[in-house]
């Protein structure tokens, strides 16, 4: 119900442009949460950023405060996370998920995930 797109190959420095698409039957409800998750190999996957649906509030890891930028479209339902400056260690999966009951930054909290969308970042 959840699709990623937009990851790729990216120098240090450079930008990406990732976007979550919900499905009709999926419907994101103003009461949801969306996120953004990274897991890199051999390690757990991490919050990056969530915001909530109906009032547009963001949240943000400490390490990608002040590059990443979340935003939403309500009118069709896409999610998207502008990632500027990127740096090596942002080389990562990222998914995009939904939290039904609210949740925001713990993995558990989340309920639907997409595939994920590889994002490396080359020197």
């Amino acid at each position: 119900q959840l699709v990623e797109s937009g990851g790729g190959l990216v120098q240090a420095g450079g930008s990406l442009r990732l976007s979550c698409a919900a499905s009709v039957s999926g419907r994101i409800f103003s009461s949801h949460v969306m996120g953004w998750f990274r897991q890199a190999p051999g390690k757990e996957r991490d919050f990056v950023a969530a915001i909530r649906w109906g009032v547009g509030t963001t949240y943000y890891a400490d390490s990608v405060k002040g590059r990443f930028t979340i935003s939403r479209d309500t009118a069709n339902n896409m999610v998207y996370l502008q990632m500027d400056n990127l740096k090596l260690e942002d080389t990562a999966v990222y998914y995009c998920a939904r939290s039904r009951t609210g949740g925001l930054r713990r993995v558990a909290e989340y309920n639907d995930w997409g595939q994920g969308t590889q994002v490396t970042v080359s020197s």
